[in-house]
């Protein structure tokens, strides 16, 4: 069975602000977030094979087409397509 609590934190106003923005950028809640980086401390061990970061996608890009900076370049290059 699991239980959940409320609870109140003080919480300096430049880390929450932190909490926020990577809460948003994973796209997951605070309370998700403070609980898997309070896992994190409490069972260092198991926190990592539970919920291990996913890895990063790799691709290549390629060569660049244009100097972006140029704008007879870009027009250039978007007149042909």
């Amino acid at each position: 069975m699991v239980f959940h609590m409320k609870t109140t934190l003080n919480i300096d106003a430049t880390i929450m602000r932190r909490v926020r923005e990577e809460a948003a950028r994973r796209e997951t809640t605070i309370s998700a977030l403070v609980e898997a980086g309070l896992r994190r401390v409490l069972e260092p061990d198991v926190a990592t094979t539970v919920d291990p970061l996913p890895k990063l996608p790799r691709w290549r890009g390629g060569e660049a087409r244009v100097d972006v900076a140029s704008r007879a370049e870009l027009a250039a290059v978007l007149d042909e397509e």
